[in-house]
């Protein structure tokens, strides 16, 4: 009987696969990459055409043995690893390593692991992509020449353990041109008037839109005054009246980048966690009785692309549960953005009628909630609009324009199964009044009362992974397979460190991006970087040879990196000197910046090696021991609340505690922020006394 040796790249996708083939099949995991450059040395002949040099992956020389066994004793070999450039080019590298024809079709690939997609995959092998492998090669070379010859050159003139890459590098320029906006940033005030009115249907507010035809600008309190005595005994009255109806489409199921967005919304999922998490639910899980099945389709995508199978499921679930008033006219398809890949789909649920409320008691919490998302998002895709009325009342009083909106769901289609999440910085701030509203034109108003209210203009906010992301995608810095890692490395770097959900550059990545903003502009400049990913797009599409791309792009590189070799000077970072004493040798610590934030280390170093943690106090005591109380960091970076006489004290908190106490018990208050307001609260259980101390 003959036998086919099928190769994947994960254990747990081995296991998932091997239950869908026969007795005639082995399945094998690479476990990722099995080649690469080397490590110790560039790895690229500059002399001859940017040629790789590639080796076997220290460790891997037994498993590299036990897969070339199997192929000896196998009839077949299929290469099954991911279906995207990385997953290719592992493909590639394994059929060198087991000697296999690249003439031959010994590659499948497949998007979701089910067993129809295996068979499916099965009756379809193709040879290699090599234009898919050349434009991964073409980055991997790309990276290893800026990484391997712009980070030493940080080592010599900053500091040893440095890094710089061709993504990574841009995602910190990202961050701390932010940051730049931030403090270069000057409060304007404004004010905002709010008139409170009753009509003969009931009360409603109306804002102050226009003065004199033109967006109201009231800049002070004299100006606000001003408008408050002109309009004192003026008449209310209903000028125009307007009613329309709103079609609202449903957002397109997920791909990479809107997945981690929505997953930190709605989840609070870090983009690492949200891909680690729709890795499990795509390579599969036990589900008891129907075994082990991938639950979502490839989770690296940037299509939104949805098979007719999945569409016809889709449409069963919602006429079932909905009826036809929830069903659009024809099965709804979304365009794609961009150079998307067209044979790949969005990510979804591997069969819609596969509910979320099924899989309770199966899968983790966290597994459930994420599957749960991609589940109600793909659902919600392919439901009828929704429909809200909405209602415009205006009154002119002089030449001041009043104007009140209010709105109601006539139909909430897509919505009864979900909507999407916004970020704080898109959130518009209106008033809204019931649609119940009753008034004509013509009608005089009794005016309740006049609130006037002074704000001042906030700089632009700081990223948080998620806007990361939506600011890579949107300016087409790196790919879906290179958001999460990205994100990750420019904050184990110590670049930016993450503080209450935001990201800040360090003072040593303010220092290296000032210095590689200087002399290396291109490797900073967004569009440079995104017409770069626009040619590894066409070498993945046969219309760009990689060695080209490589070519055009380390030409110039080259030149300007002998440039800064001579221009640089010794760049100093001064340690801030501290009032610290070292324990071992009594010098005065010095303040550092490492991954979990700053600390304190004697400069004797590498004499004295002595360290300690730096505490910064927050302004308020220990309700066990009355000591002050401390910022600390977890294991994980994650900021928490410790007394600072720790560890004879073991309190702990993950809130911010409040400056106060409780005025009714006198116990610990801490800090609970929403987008609505800011206010403390007890932490007595019997006493949750609140204070409102800032309505948003």
């Amino acid at each position: 009987m003959s036998k086919t040796l099928v190769i994947v790249e994960s254990p747990a996708k081995a296991k998932s696969i091997s239950k869908f083939l026969g007795s005639r099949y082995t399945v094998k995991a690479s476990m990722g990459h099995l080649r690469d450059l080397p490590k110790s040395q560039l790895g690229v002949d500059l002399e001859h055409d940017f040629e790789p040099k590639y080796i076997a992956i220290r460790g891997r020389g037994t498993l590299i043995k036990e897969l070339r066994l199997a192929a000896k004793g196998a009839d077949k070999v299929l290469l099954a690893s991911d279906p995207d450039r990385e997953g290719e080019a592992i493909a590639w590298h394994l059929s060198h390593l087991l000697g296999l024809d690249l003439n031959n079709k010994n590659r499948i690939e497949f998007h979701e692991i089910t067993k129809p997609a295996i068979q499916a995959a099965l009756k379809q092998p193709r040879q290699i992509d090599l234009n898919r492998v050349d434009a991964q090669q073409a980055r991997r070379v790309l990276d290893r020449l800026v990484g391997y010859q712009l980070s030493p050159l940080l080592w010599r003139k900053i500091k040893k353990g440095l890094s710089a890459g061709r993504v990574q590098s841009v995602a910190v320029r990202l961050v701390d041109d932010r940051e730049e906006q931030i403090r270069a940033f000057v409060s304007e005030e404004y004010w905002s008037l709010t008139a409170d009115l009753q009509s003969t249907g009931g009360k409603f507010l109306a804002k102050l839109l226009k003065i004199s035809g033109k967006k109201a600008v009231i800049a002070s309190r004299s100006e606000m005054e001003a408008v408050l005595n002109n309009l004192l005994g003026s008449d209310f009255q209903v000028s125009d009246v307007r009613t329309k109806e709103k079609k609202k489409l449903p957002a397109p199921p997920f791909i990479t980048s809107s997945l981690q967005q929505e997953a930190h919304r709605k989840l609070s999922f870090s983009p690492k966690r949200t891909m680690m998490l729709a890795q499990q639910l795509y390579e599969g899980l036990d589900l008891g009785k129907e075994g082990t099945v991938g639950l979502i389709t490839y989770m690296r995508t940037d299509s939104v692309k949805i098979a007719e199978t999945a569409q016809e499921e889709a449409k069963e679930w919602i006429l079932s549960h909905y009826g036809n008033d929830y069903y659009p006219p024809e099965p709804r398809q979304f365009a794609n953005k961009g150079r998307a890949q067209e044979a790949h789909e969005a990510i979804r649920p591997t069969s819609a009628l596969r509910t979320p409320d099924l899989l309770k008691g199966i899968l983790s919490r966290d597994q459930l909630r994420l599957y749960r998302l991609i589940w109600e998002r793909f659902i919600a895709s392919q439901m009828s609009v929704a429909i809200t009325d909405t209602l415009t009342v205006d009154m002119l009083v002089g030449v001041y324009l009043f104007r009140a909106n209010a709105s109601t769901v006539r139909f909430p289609g897509f919505l009864a199964v979900y909507e999407e999440g916004k970020d704080e910085v898109d959130q518009i701030d209106e008033e809204q009044n019931s649609l119940t509203l009753s008034v004509a034109p013509g009608e005089k108003l009794k005016l309740v009362k006049l609130q006037d209210k002074q704000h001042f203009t906030e700089p632009p906010a700081r990223f948080t992974e998620a806007s990361l992301v939506r600011k890579m995608e949107e300016e087409g810095i790196g790919r879906p397979s290179t958001y999460a890692p990205t994100i990750e490395t420019i904050q184990t770097r110590g670049y930016v460190v993450k503080e209450e959900k935001q990201l800040l550059p360090t003072e040593l990545g303010d220092i290296v991006i000032t210095l590689l903003k200087e002399y290396f502009p291109d490797i900073l400049n967004l569009e440079f970087t995104a017409n770069l990913e626009e040619k590894l797009d066409l070498v993945e599409e046969g219309k760009a040879p990689w060695k080209s791309v490589v070519g055009d792009y380390y030409t110039p590189f080259a030149v300007t990196l002998a440039q800064a070799e001579e221009k640089i000077g010794k760049v100093k970072i001064e340690d801030q000197v501290s009032e610290e004493l070292c324990d071992l040798c009594g010098r005065n610590m010095v303040i550092k910046m490492g991954r979990y934030g700053k600390f304190l280390a004697c400069p004797g170093f590498p004499e004295c090696r002595n360290t300690k943690p730096l505490f910064e106090e927050v302004g308020a005591n220990c309700p066990k021991c009355t000591k002050p109380l401390v910022i600390r960091r977890s294991k994980k970076g994650r900021k928490f609340y410790g007394c600072s006489g720790y560890p004879d004290c073991d309190f702990v908190s993950w809130e911010m505690p409040a400056p106060d106490p409780c005025p009714e018990c006198q116990q610990l208050m801490v800090i609970k922020s929403s987008k609505k307001e800011k206010k403390y609260v007890c932490t007595n259980p019997e006493c949750r006394h609140t204070i409102v101390v800032e309505e948003t």
